[in-house]
């Protein structure tokens, strides 16, 4: 895992805990939950290469 990733999923959580105070203090508390959620799901999609990654060098150690 390289830094570069690191700091794009730090940037996209500060950008969605921005947005997301923004919205809730101007009172759309249903459209800060969207865009958490939106949030969570970019940072899972960046990470899937890596999860895959990691489940193939588990594999190749213990032999399955």
């Amino acid at each position: 895992m390289d830094a570069g990733l690191i700091i794009k999923v730090a940037g996209i959580g500060f950008c969605v805990a921005v947005c997301a105070q923004v919205l809730s203090k101007s009172g759309r508390d249903d459209m800060a939950m969207l865009v958490s959620v939106a949030g969570i799901i970019t940072v899972l999609f960046s990470l899937v290469g890596e999860v895959s990654s990691l489940l193939e060098s588990v594999r190749n150690i213990f032999g399955l």
